[in-house]
């Protein structure tokens, strides 16, 4: 496959599947769906006094989306809601061209695909719902 959109740094990801899995008794999950594709990402978290202890996802997507969710796995590790937030925009940012997000720019050519840009955002999405089931005050640990 010659296309940098599947490179052989994305395929080399979506395979590792860093963090794939579920936590066992999660304390926070959220889940993101694309209708569009049908992509559908799951991120379990656990927190010590507000920053990402442990995470896991589970993943049923395109490839994009898998290698997305690899990355997330080894960038999320001691980040509290605001720098998962951050990183989301930053990778956002990537996708529309505006600046180079280093963590995630194995995945920079998807920015030439619009209709791919949810596809690496997914597993995002997702960790950021699980930070928005958190009752206020809680901790997550």
């Amino acid at each position: 496959m010659n296309d940098p959109l599947y490179s052989k740094e994305v395929l080399r990801l979506a395979a590792a599947a860093k963090g794939a899995g579920r936590l066992p008794e999660p304390r926070l999950s959220g889940s993101a769906h694309n209708p569009a594709c049908g992509d559908r990402a799951t991120v379990d978290l656990r927190l010590e006094d507000g920053r990402i202890a442990a995470l896991a996802h589970d993943t049923k997507a395109c490839v994009l989306a898998q290698a997305s969710a690899s990355i997330l796995a080894d960038a999320l590790p001691t980040l509290d809601r605001g720098a998962v937030s951050a990183l989301r925009a930053a990778v956002a940012g990537m996708l529309q061209g505006e600046a180079r997000c280093e963590s995630f720019a194995a995945l920079a050519d998807a920015a030439r695909f619009p209709s791919r840009h949810r596809c690496v955002l997914l597993p995002i999405d997702a960790a950021l719902k699980a930070f928005e089931a958190a009752e206020p005050g809680s901790q997550g640990s």
